[in-house]
C-alpha cells in the first residue's frame, strides 16, 4: 500500500470521483471544502492509502494555527475507508499523519468519522499522548436531521410537525417573499443581530463571505416582507452531490411574528429539489438523550419541527499529541 501526502492534479481529480461514489462521502471531506477552508486562511492537506492504484481510504487534513507556531489538526468527518478495507491499512494512514503532525508542532488531532472506526489503538503509535479518546468538542454534530426530497412536496410537508407545516403557512399568509440573492452583506447584518441577541459566537464575517464566494454549490436565500426591500431573515446553504445542506440562518428579531425561517427553510428544501437532490441535511441537532446544556440543544427544537429522520455519528476523537502544552495554552487563555 502505498500513502500520499502531496497528491497531483490527477490524483485529485481521481479523489473527487472516488468521494462523490463513496457511501462515507461528504461535503467535509470534499475538494470544495479544501478550497473553502484554504479561503478563510486554514491550512488543509489530502492524505490518500492506495492499493494498486485505487484509494481505499483518504483523510482531508483541516490545520487552524495559533499562539506560538502551534497548530490543531482537524478530520472533519474523516477519515474515509472502504468497508472492506483491512484494519491495519487504516491504522497505517492513521500513523502517517500522526507522525507529520508532530513535525509540524501539533497540539492534538481531531476525527469525527461517518461511521465508527474499527479498534486502531494498536495501529497507531503507543505513547499515552498518542491513543484515541473522546473528545469534548462538538465542532461536527453528533446527530442530524434529513430530509427526504425523493418524496413530493406534499409528502413532505404531510411527514413534518403540525407546528412547521402552520408556521410555513403563517409566513405565506403574511406574503413573505424568498428570493435567492448573492448580497452576502445584508446576511452579515442578520447573523450580527442573531449573534448578539441569541448570546453565541458567530464566525467571522469572512467566513460568511467566502462560504458564499468559494465554496462550490452555496447558496444564499432571503426573506423580505410584502412591499419591502429589507431582509428579515437569510439563509446559507451549499448543495454537494445529491444532497443540499443548510448550513447558517439569521433573522430579525423585530420580524419574528412573520415566520419567515420556517419558510425559508421550504424554499432551501424545494430549491435543493429543484436541483436533483435526493436528500436535505438540517446539519446538527442534539442527541435524543443529550443534556439541557447541550450546544445544539438551541437549535434542536426548530429543526426538529421539519420531520426527516434522525441520523446518529459516532462521538467526535481526539490525539492528544502535546497535551502539556495544549494544557498550558488552555490556562493562559483562561486567565488573560
Amino acid at each position: 500500500m502505498e500513502i500520499l501526502s502531496d497528491p497531483s492534479a490527477e490524483d485529485l481529480k481521481h479523489y473527487d470521483t472516488w468521494l462523490h461514489t463513496c457511501a462515507q462521502g461528504t461535503l467535509w471531506q470534499s475538494l470544495e471544502w479544501k478550497k473553502y477552508q484554504e479561503a478563510i486562511g486554514r491550512g488543509t492537506r489530502l492524505y490518500l492509502a492506495r492499493e494498486k492504484g485505487a484509494i481505499v481510504a483518504s483523510a482531508l487534513v483541516v490545520i487552524d494555527t495559533t499562539t506560538f507556531g502551534l497548530s490543531t489538526w482537524d478530520i472533519p468527518r474523516g477519515p474515509i475507508w472502504d468497508l472492506g478495507l483491512r484494519t491495519g491499512d487504516l491504522g497505517e494512514l492513521l500513523k502517517t499523519i500522526v507522525n507529520d503532525a508532530k513535525k509540524n508542532r501539533c497540539l492534538c488531532l481531531y476525527l469525527s468519522p461517518p461511521i465508527p472506526l474499527p479498534d486502531l489503538k494498536s495501529q497507531v503509535p503507543s505513547p499515552l499522548s498518542s491513543v484515541l479518546r473522546s473528545s469534548l468538542r462538538h465542532e461536527q454534530p453528533e446527530a442530524s436531521s434529513v430530509i427526504d426530497l425523493m418524496k413530493s412536496e406534499e409528502e413532505i410537508r404531510a411527514e413534518m410537525k403540525p407546528k412547521g407545516r402552520y408556521n410555513i403557512s403563517v409566513a405565506k399568509r403574511h406574503h413573505v417573499i424568498v428570493r435567492q440573492s448573492s448580497d452576502i452583506a445584508v446576511f452579515l447584518k442578520l447573523a450580527e443581530e442573531t449573534a448578539n441577541r441569541d448570546g453565541f459566537k458567530a464566525p467571522p464575517k469572512s467566513d460568511y463571505r467566502a462560504f458564499l464566494e468559494h465554496l462550490r454549490g452555496s447558496f444564499l436565500l432571503l426573506a423580505y416582507p410584502e412591499n419591502s426591500s429589507e431582509p428579515i431573515s437569510g439563509l446559507l446553504g451549499v448543495i454537494w452531490g445529491s444532497q443540499g445542506i443548510y448550513y447558517y440562518g439569521a433573522s430579525s428579531h423585530a420580524s419574528r411574528a412573520l415566520m419567515a425561517p420556517y419558510l425559508l427553510q421550504w424554499e432551501a428544501m424545494r430549491h435543493s429539489k429543484a436541483l436533483g437532490c435526493t436528500s436535505y441535511d438540517l446539519f446538527g441537532i442534539a442527541p435524543p438523550d443529550a443534556p439541557s446544556h447541550h450546544p445544539w440543544k438551541g437549535v434542536t427544537d426548530f429543526k426538529e419541527k421539519f420531520g426527516g429522520k434522525t441520523i446518529l455519528y459516532p462521538p467526535e476523537q481526539v490525539i492528544a499529541l502535546r497535551p502539556m502544552l495544549k494544557a498550558l495554552l488552555a490556562l493562559k487563555r483562561k486567565v488573560f
